[in-house]
């Protein structure tokens, strides 16, 4: 499977410092690999990997493609994305 970023989502990555990048990387890698995914809140069509308390990734699956969406670097943006949906 191919991972893959959004412009939105590279812009969220290098907001964070060379720490924080380095945790989101790992825990994009093991999206990879591993299979057992949590979709987000209400339905929505898209999953979410919790990075920390706060921090999240929202990701979709397409194809043989692992495109991630949006960094999300506390709880507030990440309630934004999800109550947009509903």
């Amino acid at each position: 499977m191919e991972l893959l970023f959004t412009e939105e989502a590279k812009k969220d990555l290098l907001k964070l410092d060379k720490y924080e990048q380095k945790i989101f990387m790992k825990h994009a890698e093991k999206i990879l690999i591993y299979e057992n995914r949590k979709h987000l809140k209400h339905g929505v069509p898209l999953y979410v990997e919790k990075v920390s308390k706060q921090a999240r990734i929202i990701y979709d699956i397409q194809e043989e493609k692992l495109i991630i969406l949006k960094i999300c670097a506390t709880h507030k943006e990440y309630e934004k994305i999800y109550t947009e949906f509903r």
